[in-house]
């Protein structure tokens, strides 16, 4: 179990996780066997490019996170891997402390200079934020909310793909909210420009953090209300509509994607009794 936090606990410990970072690299183990974070006993060596981070504890185990320079080689014994190529190789629960960390250590590399005066920032001492001492200026991490919407129409699902996926992988349709939008509005406007058909009974099923960047996936299925499908070229590369017994290949289990889908099928399946 995961618990966020802030501040740090003193003393620190040698098997304390250390998520350290070289741009969008993590440090880690990664021979045979399972791939894992190191300790904080174990990357020694490296000199932190920015200030370490507290990120909170796993299982009794403290987490810190910490950037290192971009030529910074990977100690002995452990690699830098991109932290894409480490979903669903990393625990769930330890990728979802990963994804954390980065963006946490993202944040606070982009945000040493106020953007409204350019005075340097400081550390808040009792939230995460950097506070600007010319202006006021409070600046929090940056959160990019996500609309994801699996349409439904009867008992087949529109399942579409965008260029950069995976061959032959199909997924729900998904957004960025805009300034402005409900995610109601978020997911009608998606679905309209994507596919170009409308939806309603728009239903709640789930959300997830997602560092790709600096993301919160919110999940929703939606129904059929109208229209033929016209796929905006530059975002989508396929669509169609697939019964439960001819899906395409669809995202890795971890991702609230393939729990929405596969949440969707068992209960149509279970309708056909």
């Amino acid at each position: 179990m995961f618990m966020p936090g802030h501040l740090s606990p003193d003393p620190l410990a040698d098997d304390d996780l250390c998520f350290v970072f070289r741009n969008n690299a993590l440090l880690v183990f990664a021979g045979e066997g399972d791939t894992r974070v190191p300790a904080r006993s174990e990357p020694g060596g490296l000199d932190p490019a920015g200030p370490q981070h507290y990120v909170g504890q796993l299982a009794g185990r403290h987490c810190y996170a910490a950037p290192v320079a971009q030529e910074a080689p990977a100690p002995e014994g452990m690699e830098w891997r991109d932290l894409r190529s480490l979903f669903g190789r990393l625990d769930e629960t330890v990728f979802g402390v990963a994804g954390r960390a980065i963006q946490i250590v993202q944040w606070d590399l982009t945000h040493r200079y106020c953007g409204r005066c350019g005075t340097a920032t400081e550390p808040h001492a009792g939230e995460r934020s950097r506070v600007c001492p010319g202006c006021g200026m409070v600046h929090y991490p940056r959160l990019a909310p996500a609309m994801m919407a699996l349409v439904r129409r009867g008992d087949e699902l529109l399942l579409a793909r965008s260029p950069h996926f995976p061959e032959g992988m199909f997924s729900a349709l998904a957004g960025f909210v805009e300034p402005g939008e409900s995610l109601e509005q978020t997911l009608a406007r998606e679905v309209r420009e994507e596919v170009g058909i409308e939806i309603a009974n728009v239903r709640y099923f789930g959300s997830q953090p997602w560092p790709f960047p600096h993301s919160l996936m919110i999940a929703f299925v939606a129904d059929y209300a109208g229209g033929e499908l016209a796929l905006q070229a530059d975002e989508i590369e396929a669509a169609d509509w697939f019964t439960i017994d001819r899906l395409p290949r669809l995202p890795h289990r971890m991702s609230i994607a393939r729990w929405l889908i596969d949440a969707t099928v068992n209960e149509i399946a279970a309708t056909r009794g």
